[in-house]
């Protein structure tokens, strides 16, 4: 079994069962166990069907080196983050978030969800993973518990906002068979509101349509359904409900630069001059609303384990992705995608207007949206992209790969993790103008 397909930048994840398989679980969980050195690790998952019987092997593996294993069950990753925090234990995850139905994975953290990636721990749990599915641990297995966290959930998520000053508003959920089935009538109930939610069934097979509100495919029943029923909102889980988007009474997707923006004005509001965080794909929109409200903005990598531990550096009260991940120092420094739909509602409720012109204040220039471009050389592509723009008179930084600004324009060229991809971002003042540096930028890559 070659663990190097499954052990990504910032998690586990692979295809049922030829890459990620009981065996492998089995490893990890005992390699997890003794990377952390806890008594106790805190376990869930999604909906997705390989799941039971991965979480089961998985704690074996936990169990057989010693460590107790708490049970929550079903759960949302932000759930769990929220368990990993409130028991103050390592937590894994067992889920593959947005991917299809053969796919599954594991997210795990240590004590108080603090990340971990393959700089802060990952490596070496592939590397021990590696040496338990060579030699499984057989020590007598430690207890195994169940564990119910939900109440307790619930109200720690109602905490963010004052939940009296709801009003009525029609909303419309799409949960995409996934786990926002499960937790967004837990969050709703006893809240003012008139909530329908499209595909509320727990099914991991996505029967409906992938659980990927990035596609925009994925998010037209929401937008005819937003429509229909004359919503006020309309909002769009991804498969482990740990991320948002917001559609307008118009059927209009709200970008998560945009999202970002407009709760950091409303925690500024509430934390004066606090730290925000903002990852280098984020909108200028989103430095210029921080400073506009007075709090200190701080460009982070992508990603949420760069992302919280510059949180835990700065003690930023808030940190946004425009891949629409939202952190809250709040919330153990974990993203939640139901705290951030809360925050948003309860703005609306003490906004006289629709929402369209809730966001309209935050919606400053025009933006590409995420261009995957495959390369040979990602990194000599970057390296000879910049040496072109740095002799046009660009500035320059490299946080995140290459981010080069003209002033009026400005794009971000970044490797993936885990693919021969180069991903390009651009924003402009204008569409025009955004869609004729995005063909210039590209034919720039291609020719190299």
């Amino acid at each position: 079994m070659d663990t190097s397909l499954i052990f990504k930048a910032y998690d586990v994840r692979g295809t049922y069962p030829d890459q990620l398989n009981e065996d492998v679980a089995r490893a990890t969980g005992s390699a997890f166990a003794t990377f952390v050195a806890a008594p106790s690790i805190v376990v869930a998952r999604d909906m997705r069907p390989s799941g039971p019987s991965l979480v089961a092997a998985f704690a074996e593996g936990v169990r057989r080196v010693g460590v107790e294993v708490v049970d929550i069950g079903l759960a949302s990753t932000d759930l769990l983050y929220f368990a990993s925090g409130h028991l103050d234990s390592p937590g894994a995850m067992f889920t593959a978030s947005h991917n299809p139905a053969q796919y599954n994975g594991i997210k795990m953290c240590l004590a108080a969800a603090k990340p971990i990636g393959l700089e802060t721990g990952l490596a070496e749990i592939e590397r021990l993973t590696n040496e338990f599915l060579a030699s499984p641990a057989t020590g007598a297995p430690a207890p195994m518990s169940e564990r119910r966290v939900i109440d307790d959930w619930v109200a720690h998520v109602h905490s963010f906002i004052d939940t009296s000053a709801l009003r009525p508003l029609k909303i419309v959920a799409d949960t995409a068979n996934g786990m926002g089935g499960y937790v967004a009538p837990l969050i709703f109930a006893g809240l003012p509101f008139d909530v329908e939610i499209l595909y509320p069934e727990l099914d991991g097979t996505f029967p409906n349509h992938p659980a990927d509100p990035l596609n925009p495919a994925n998010i037209v029943d929401l937008q005819r359904r937003v429509l229909e029923a004359g919503a006020d909102i309309g909002l769009a889980f991804d498969g482990d409900a740990d991320r948002v988007f917001l559609i307008d009474e118009t059927a209009r997707g709200i970008s998560g630069s945009t999202t970002t923006a407009m709760v950091a004005a409303s925690l500024l509001d509430k934390n004066p001059g606090a730290t925000i965080l903002y990852n280098v794909i984020c909108s200028k929109s989103v430095a210029e609303v921080i400073a506009e409200h007075g709090g200190v903005g701080v460009r982070t990598r992508v990603g949420h384990s760069f992302i919280k531990q510059t949180m835990a550096e700065t003690n930023a009260v808030f940190g946004g992705e425009h891949s629409g991940h939202y952190y809250y120092r709040d919330n153990y420094r974990a993203d939640s995608g139901i705290i951030t739909a809360l925050v948003v509602l309860e703005l609306l409720s003490n906004f006289d207007g629709p929402l369209s012109e809730l966001v309209r204040p935050f919606n400053r220039y025009a933006v590409s949206g995420e261009i995957n471009t495959a390369v040979s050389d990602p990194h000599a592509t970057i390296a000879e992209v910049t040496q072109y723009v740095r002799a046009q008179g660009a500035r320059i930084d490299e946080l995140d790969g290459l981010t080069a600004d003209y002033g009026d324009w400005w794009f971000n060229l970044r490797p993936s993790n885990t693919e021969p991809l180069l991903r390009l971002n651009v924003e402009a003042a204008s569409e025009e103008s955004c869609q004729q540096h995005v063909a210039a930028v590209l034919a720039l890559i291609t020719a190299k």
